[in-house]
């Protein structure tokens, strides 16, 4: 029986098993407190109520031993979550060696020891909510009427440059971690017409903010027929019903120290504003942007510092924007996307465009990007993906989502590193 479960049976003989995440001696009486995947219970192994055997694994047990206990649960203010187990028999499974986490530890202790620290409650709780996160998610998707691919993460096409992509050898040839399942869910829309990936991504970015992993989960989502505004209207939609249901899960957000009803408040529509007023907004407040530079940390922060919900900034220019992105006929300057920004400087949470659908007008761009930079796109390596421009094409629109980041602002984490079980940055790679 799962400790939740047990703090329901006052008065019934229950049987546990866990880990000790505490443990006392007062006298005749061993206090430890056993945790398992759904919470904490003081258990109260008296000399005179247990056999030898028992009270000598109690005594021996260790921080982390993991343990099997038997006895009648008792409602006791004096414990930790007002329930105790009046234990009958104790028994060690495996005693543990001494702990290596005490109380007061580093941050880099912490992440090199991370195998053991997910046990911490926080961490445990963390883990629960993410979870539910990626539940909600594909719960919202296939309600909607699509399907979920399962593109390679392995792959020849390396970006524009390939400068900010991990190189691997594939046997005799070069290949990459993809950073994006994009062009392969292009690839299943006139199979499937609505699809997502859900799937790692890789980033070689040397960046050290808060925000930003080498590895994350990336949730991809690819629609036929889709324009600019009706890709946004999906993806408030989805973020709006994400944050709704876990907001039913009140006691867990509680123990995260996670305002429920900020997350009730998260409903469609998001404000929208364009890229030109959203450097105005970052400059009246400090900021120094011009037309074409792109947004860092401190401008996300202080174009989002008083939102309560995301918000959109569409209109880029299309400097800042991928080689695939739908220029804007009526405005040649700019693209036909939008980056979501989480409120409060949680920073973009998710990026999306309508694709570049048209050979003609495909080639122009990359043409004109190679002029521009000075770099050689090798068409060789897309020619699979070009055949997509030449038969049967059709408009159509997509976005991605960070899981981390969307998790980091829902719980609001200090650091994306603890939104993942194990973090991947630029000076981690263990455990």
């Amino acid at each position: 029986m799962y400790v939740e479960d047990a703090m329901k049976k006052i008065g019934k003989e229950v049987t546990l098993r866990g880990w000790v995440y505490r443990k006392r001696e007062s006298g005749g009486i061993i206090f430890v407190i056993i945790r398992d995947r759904t919470g904490i219970m003081q258990i109260a192994v008296k000399k005179d109520s247990v056999n030898a055997d028992s009270w000598k694994d109690a005594q021996d047990t260790t921080i982390e031993s993991s343990i099997i206990v038997k006895g009648v649960v008792k409602q006791d203010q004096r414990a930790p979550t007002g329930f105790e187990l009046q234990a009958s028999s104790f028994k060690n499974v495996h005693i543990a060696e001494p702990f290596p986490i005490t109380e007061y530890q580093s941050t880099e202790l912490l992440l090199d020891k991370r195998h053991l620290w997910l046990r911490s409650l926080r961490m445990t709780n963390i883990m629960k909510a993410r979870s539910l996160v990626f539940r909600y998610a594909r719960k919202f998707l296939d309600s909607k009427g699509f399907y979920e691919i399962t593109p390679p993460l392995i792959t020849m096409a390396g970006g524009e440059t390939g400068a900010d992509l991990f190189e691997v050898k594939y046997f005799d040839q070069k290949a990459y971690l993809t950073e994006s399942s994009q062009l392969y869910a292009e690839a299943m829309v006139p199979v499937l017409e609505k699809v997502y990936s859900f799937a790692p991504s890789y980033r070689a970015e040397k960046s050290r903010t808060t925000k930003h992993l080498a590895e994350y989960w990336h949730l991809e989502p690819e629609m036929a027929y889709y324009n600019n505004d009706k890709n946004m209207k999906l993806q408030e939609r989805l973020v709006s019903y994400i944050a709704n249901r876990l907001a039913e899960n009140e006691d867990l957000l509680k123990a995260l120290g996670v305002n429920v009803d900020d997350l009730k408040e998260i409903k469609p529509p998001f404000k929208r504003i364009k890229y030109e007023e959203a450097i105005e907004i970052v400059n009246s407040k400090g900021g120094n942007l011009k037309w074409g530079d792109d947004f860092g940390v401190p401008e996300e922060k202080m174009l989002t510092e008083d939102e309560d919900k995301p918000i959109f900034v569409y209109a880029w220019p299309k400097e800042l924007k991928a080689f695939y992105a739908r220029v804007d006929p009526k405005d040649p300057r700019v693209v036909l996307g939008a980056d979501l920004q989480a409120p409060h400087g949680h920073g973009e949470i998710i990026g999306g465009t309508e694709r570049e659908w048209q050979m003609d007008r495909l080639m122009e761009r990359i043409h004109e990007i190679e002029q521009a930079k000075g770099i050689k796109f090798n068409l060789e390596n897309y020619q699979w993906w070009l055949d997509l421009r030449r038969y049967g094409s059709v408009p159509h629109a997509g976005f991605g989502m960070g899981m981390e980041r969307l998790i980091k602002w829902f719980l609001n984490l200090d650091h994306i590193r603890d939104a993942i079980p194990f973090p991947r940055m630029i000076n981690r790679l263990a455990p």
